[in-house]
């Protein structure tokens, strides 16, 4: 009969140390495997019930340690750190590889003309609109007329930058010409991102201490945490749109493409594939999920209120988003 497993686990945290790059780069190849897309609403009830009853002292008859792990990373890749919400499916980072794949390889295969630009764009923007909003950090409602707003915003400001990258590439050479979508894209993340999360710039994301005790919310902390963000997700995208464009190029004169220009869109999706496999899990590991900033560099009141209530605390935590 299988012994039951120890209730001190702390499932609440990552199974490897967050402290080191390896450590972090290990969960989240994890939790952005695109493997976890593919499972059943019943077996991600089962993972979220199987975590539940865990943090409450219940443990499954049976259940093995690497079986909780297993639970706890297909909850996390599933349902949102603050509000415990299921995620819309295509805005987890589960999803990040097939979805990015497809859209940043049809952006590199379609970029001459003008309305190919700006559809791609579209797409992507909209895409990025949802992954931003469903990863956003806190858990402080957003109203429809906020969203919709924030995305109006963020997916007219991205398309129109590219768009004008475009006209200016038009008078570079083809390989230039190529690195317009990754121009684009880094330039519409610095719009998109702090957009669709304006209401954390405004009002603050939760900050606690090293326990988890909240001990008020800060925009001071949103200011890093997005900052973190937009510089992984520019970094994220960096191979797929930098590698290809030289291989599309070397390929398209020779003999096969000519014969079967077709498979252009196939094979630059392919490789762009290839690059976020590894890109994602290891462009997200740049920093901590669970970030961290000196009390110090807080809001005056904050600080205050943290120096009443907690004497010597020097740091405050909190989940940066992704």
């Amino acid at each position: 009969m299988a012994q039951d497993i120890p209730l001190d686990i702390n499932i609440r945290e990552p199974r490897w140390d967050q402290s080191t790059f390896i450590g972090r780069a290990k969960h989240f190849f994890t939790v952005t495997d695109p493997r976890n897309i593919l499972l059943s609403n019943a077996s991600l009830e089962n993972a979220r019930k199987i975590v539940h009853d865990y943090r409450q002292g219940i443990v499954t008859p049976g259940l093995t340690e690497d079986e909780l792990w297993r639970a706890k990373y297909i909850y996390d890749s599933a349902f949102h750190p603050d509000t415990g919400e299921k995620m819309f499916v295509i805005g987890r980072m589960s999803a990040q590889v097939p979805m990015n794949m497809t859209i940043t390889g049809c952006m590199m295969t379609f970029y001459r003309t003008t309305p190919a630009v700006f559809f791609w764009q579209w797409v992507n923007q909209s895409f990025n609109a949802i992954v931003n909003y469903t990863n956003r950090s806190g858990d402080a409602p957003i109203t429809v007329r906020q969203l919709g707003t924030a995305y109006v915003s963020a997916t007219t400001g991205a398309v129109a930058t590219a768009l004008g990258l475009n006209l200016l590439a038009k008078r570079v050479s083809p390989l230039v010409g190529r690195f317009v979508p990754f121009a684009a894209v880094a330039s519409a993340n610095c719009i998109n991102i702090p957009l669709m999360r304006q209401r954390e710039l405004k009002f603050g994301i939760p900050v606690t201490d090293e326990d988890g005790k909240r001990l008020g919310d800060s925009p001071r902390a949103a200011q890093q945490a997005i900052t973190q963000v937009v510089i992984s997700r520019i970094l994220m995208a960096s191979p797929g749109m930098a590698i290809p464009p030289f291989i599309m190029n070397t390929l398209e004169k020779k003999a096969f493409l000519k014969r079967f220009p077709w498979m252009s869109a196939p094979i630059q999706v392919g490789l762009v594939g290839i690059c976020l496999v590894f890109a994602t899990p290891l462009c997200c590991a740049l920093f901590p999920q669970k970030s961290s900033m000196a009390v110090s560099r807080l809001e005056p009141d904050l600080q205050a209120r943290i120096k009443a209530n907690c004497p010597g605390l020097e740091r405050v935590y909190f989940n940066k988003g992704l």
